[in-house]
């Protein structure tokens, strides 16, 4: 094959254009996914608007309480003439989501049915593009050069991309974990309150040491949480080592049964923990934010990189 070969270039071409038809087939199932569970939603809501509908009108048909109100009115007939309509009105709104779910199950049918013929398309094409690459590398062609350089650019993004996916949800989950920390210790805090203003007694300090027995327990999960955070920050040249305030469980315990410690002081010290975990949990969401921002930088320059290394080999 020389370096003119048409034939690599209409066969390069012709996969492309499977895997375009792929993405679109992909992404219009994506937007049929979402109608279906709207009219899902649609449908359940209208079918029990439906059952109360025809519940009113049953009442009034039947000449129940409802109906001998109305008739005592004078107004029986002219409502039972509106909720008859008002049943009709839902009822056609109902069959019409009804054929809407039919119209979109047929869709759905017919674009998995085109997704079974393209499934292997993106392989394929990959395929393509990498003999044409290996081969333009070694033909001395001036466009195994760039490619080269393309190709190890690439793999760098890549690798970057990743590590900081995995750290952006490393960095997810130990926010939610430093987030129960907070709801615990807010839990105290408002049974702590009720104790030092209104002198909620045994029940209070019960109250108090359950929820700090459990942002307790929810210290040392968020602790593993921000530890594993850590660890895969380091993988992208961060190393820092974020730490809860440390949790005395004997404090947690023994202040609710100790007389010297006033209330005034157990509201204080839940007060400043909750503070501390509070300053942990905005450092986490601040970097969490900016590894999304590096994310997409990334993801931009790998889409970059990938579409130059296939204008390269296709088009020439």
């Amino acid at each position: 094959m020389t370096p003119y070969d048409n034939s690599a270039t209409d066969a390069l071409l012709a996969a492309r254009e499977r895997v375009r038809r792929l993405e679109q087939l992909t992404s219009r199932r994506g937007a049929v996914a979402v109608q279906l569970d709207e009219v899902g939603a649609l449908l359940d809501e209208l079918e029990d608007r439906l059952g109360k509908e025809e519940d009113d009108v049953s009442r009034l048909e039947s000449g129940g309480f409802a109906g001998l109100v109305a008739g005592l009115t004078g107004s029986r007939e002219e409502r039972l003439a509106r909720e008859r309509a008002e049943e009709l009105a839902v009822r056609q709104r109902l069959d019409g989501q009804r054929n809407r779910l039919e119209w979109l199950n047929a869709d759905r049918a017919a674009i998995d049915e085109g997704l079974a013929g393209l499934g292997s398309a993106r392989e394929q094409y990959d395929a393509l593009l990498e003999r044409e690459e290996r081969r333009l590398v070694a033909s001395g062609d001036p466009r195994g050069r760039e490619l080269v350089e393309i190709g190890h650019r690439l793999a760098d993004t890549r690798a970057d991309l990743t590590e900081h996916e995995e750290a952006h949800r490393a960095g997810v989950d130990a926010f939610h974990g430093v987030g129960e920390v907070l709801h615990c210790l807010g839990s105290a805090r408002g049974a702590s309150r009720w104790d030092m203003l209104a002198g909620g007694g045994g029940f209070a300090d019960m109250m108090e040491h359950g929820h700090l027995r459990n942002a307790d327990e929810a210290a040392w999960h968020a602790q593993q949480l921000l530890d594993a955070f850590s660890r895969e920050l380091v993988d992208i040249g961060v190393h820092v080592a974020p730490k809860l305030p440390k949790v005395d469980t004997r404090w947690f315990a023994d202040m609710f049964f100790d007389n010297i410690i006033t209330d005034a002081i157990k509201h204080h010290r839940i007060a400043g923990t909750g503070a501390a975990v509070t300053d942990v949990a905005e450092w986490v969401r601040r970097t969490v934010e900016g590894l999304d921002v590096r994310r997409e930088e990334l993801a931009r320059r790998r889409d970059a990189l990938a579409a130059r290394r296939e204008e390269v080999i296709v088009i020439g």
